[in-house]
């Protein structure tokens, strides 16, 4: 049984402590904050490549990059989950560089959460309008995208969102802003 314990619900003293215990050598600290953030990780590659064996690899490359760089990872103030989708983000750009997409970005559909008992019409409507919005997403130019993404999708802080894209955090909420302006024009009146 591991001597350490993770409680999720406070984000940043257990989170700085396993990093900085993880930056030290812990190899179980480390462990803990794989744990803890492999989901969101693996979420962040799949949205972006469409592929689950893909998505699996680029993960896996993720979090041995974040190990290897361990040794060197000074803490900030700022949520280590954010460190590790900036890992995998380069390493999605660098997939894509490295092959014969050229800034294509693949969705995956929207998984919507066990819902009761709804009827087959219900059902359609729900499907067509998640297809509408992943088309109208993909419309989108690719920082537009990646800020509804990240915000929506992986549900990450303005501030989050600000980090893993390199900017500030008003120049997320005006992209933030553009970016559901030209949803909103580009969904039909009936999806809205």
């Amino acid at each position: 049984m591991s001597s350490l314990t993770l409680d999720v619900r406070t984000a940043e003293p257990p989170f700085k402590d396993l990093a900085l215990r993880a930056r030290a050598g812990d190899a179980e600290a480390f462990g803990l904050l794989y744990d803890h953030y492999v989901d969101l990780v693996y979420r962040y590659v799949y949205f972006r490549v469409g592929s689950h064996p893909l998505a699996e690899d680029l993960t896996s490359e993720t979090f041995l990059r974040a190990l290897r760089r361990m040794p060197s990872y000074n803490w900030q103030g700022k949520d280590f989950g954010a460190w590790l989708v900036t890992i995998a983000r380069n390493l999605v750009a660098d997939h894509f560089k490295s092959a014969r997409y050229r800034l294509e970005v693949c969705t995956a559909e929207l998984l919507e959460p066990a819902r009761t008992q709804e009827g087959p019409e219900e059902t359609v409507l729900t499907a067509m309008t998640n297809r509408a919005l992943l088309e109208a997403v993909r419309r989108l130019g690719s920082d537009q995208q990646e800020c509804v993404v990240l915000r929506f999708l992986h549900g990450l802080s303005v501030a989050e969102t600000a980090l893993i894209m390199g900017r500030k955090t008003g120049a997320i909420k005006a992209l933030q802003y553009r970016a559901v302006r030209s949803l909103a024009r580009m969904l039909p009146d009936d999806r809205k």
